[in-house]
């Protein structure tokens, strides 16, 4: 059976590079998965889960906080803004920035240039939560 080639990389580095035989990505307009044979296309992703499956229904699942997803002849290319493995997750972390940012927000007005940093924030550490509760 064919396999896709599926390569997570940040700004900072480069996450991972493997073979798989789906790869389920949080889109900007929801959730898609991408096997062998797909029709390239370009993508915007939203905060969450990013599921990769492999042989014997073998599972591995990062968060990704955004960015751009690529596929190409067989091979997804994962442009995030941040990715980590879900088994990594500081829950503690991710719920105390949560808070953070809606106390901040809280004391902004929609028209303040800080509001969408903030609101952005709450999307990504809720996302964040909810990923590693999978």
């Amino acid at each position: 059976m064919a396999k896709l080639t599926v390569e997570i990389v940040t700004p900072e580095k480069r996450i991972l590079s493997v073979q798989a035989d789906e790869a389920i990505v949080p889109g900007a307009k929801g959730l898609f998965g991408v096997r062998p044979g797909h029709t390239p296309f370009l993508s915007l992703m939203d905060a969450g889960t990013l599921t990769l499956k492999g042989e014997g229904g073998h599972t591995d699942t990062y968060f990704v906080a955004g960015g751009f997803v690529e596929v190409t002849n067989d091979k997804v290319l994962v442009l995030a803004d941040v990715a980590e493995p879900v088994s990594g997750i500081d829950v503690e972390g991710a719920r105390r920035r949560l808070g953070e940012s809606m106390d901040r927000l809280r004391g902004l007005s929609s028209d303040d240039a800080r509001f969408a940093i903030e609101q952005a924030a709450v999307r990504r550490e809720t996302a964040r939560i909810a990923a590693s509760a999978r």
